[in-house]
């Protein structure tokens, strides 16, 4: 496996390896690597001759009170872990390669970008939809592959990709990889070494709240009383505060209520000890 940290001698490494049209994957993550991530990287496996990862935990997508100093950071773990699944290149640039001094553009997904995590984290998104453009220039893949659990994240780079031509059929495809969970439902998050072995243990609560939530609005109920419901078992297990926990359309992010039968998911955000989660799951008839 090549580690890389520099944007030339990634181009030429990638020149080399995809000579002979070796069709190229990219797994774009903030490291801390985990079950899920690593999921990724195996459907990446899958689908593609090369596997890029990126590992960079990108300074645009934090606000001023946020982690970004705290935030887990393992390279030396991380990348035993990709050359272990066989990840031909680790993409682990510094933040003066991926923003160089005189760095003055950014990108805005307008609308999506508005609501749930970036209501609660303005300009969070545009710091996403930033990187991930600088990440296709820089691989230029035939795949990217993103978790479903930052569902709002995955519609907003997707129509990013779409409004600014990078996707179509014989060039780049996006695709989501369903929610790596625990055991015990949880979804498998970086943050969730925040936790402390009780917050560990009551967190779990939120996506069984969730799961009953979704049954009650796929069966008919109301959705506002299904949301309340839903608002106050995630306070009863010990959650601190709610960000959101609202129905939405799946690929517009817009607010259902009542919901239509269209493709939904049920999205939340919670706070609990240091930890900031983040959930979401399919409404289907």
């Amino acid at each position: 496996m090549q580690i890389l940290t520099a944007v030339e001698p990634l181009r030429a490494a990638l020149s080399a390896l995809k000579s002979g049209d070796n069709s190229v994957a990219l797994v774009p993550t903030m490291g801390a690597l985990h079950e899920g991530h690593l999921t990724l990287v195996r459907e990446a496996r899958a689908r593609a001759d090369i596997v890029v990862v990126s590992i960079f935990v990108n300074p645009r997508q934090f606000g001023p009170n946020e982690d970004l100093a705290t935030y887990p950071r393992q390279l030396e773990a991380d990348a035993a872990l990709l050359e272990a699944e066989g990840v031909d290149v680790l993409w682990a640039p510094t933040v003066e390669a991926v923003y160089p001094p005189g760095y003055a553009t950014t990108i805005q997904v307008s609308g999506l970008d508005a609501v749930l995590c970036g209501a609660a984290r303005p300009g969070h998104f545009d710091g996403v939809a930033t990187v991930v453009t600088k990440l296709f220039n820089q691989v230029q893949p035939n795949i990217a592959l993103f978790g479903e659990k930052d569902w709002q994240q995955l519609a907003i780079i997707r129509r990013m990709a779409r409004d600014l031509d990078l996707t179509h059929p014989h060039a780049m495809r996006i695709l989501g990889v369903p929610t790596v969970r625990e055991p015990d439902g949880l979804a498998m998050s970086s943050r969730n070494k925040y936790l402390t072995p009780e917050e560990r243990a009551a967190a779990p609560a939120m996506n069984r709240a969730m799961r009953e939530a979704a049954a009650k609005i796929a069966a008919g109920e109301p959705v506002a009383p299904a949301l309340a419901a839903l608002h106050a078992a995630i306070l009863a297990a010990g959650f601190a505060r709610i960000d959101y926990a609202e129905l939405r359309d799946a690929a517009t992010l817009e607010a259902l209520d009542p919901w239509d039968g269209r493709p939904a998911r049920l999205l939340v955000a919670a706070h609990m000890g240091k930890a900031r989660l983040i959930d979401n799951i399919a409404v289907t008839v």
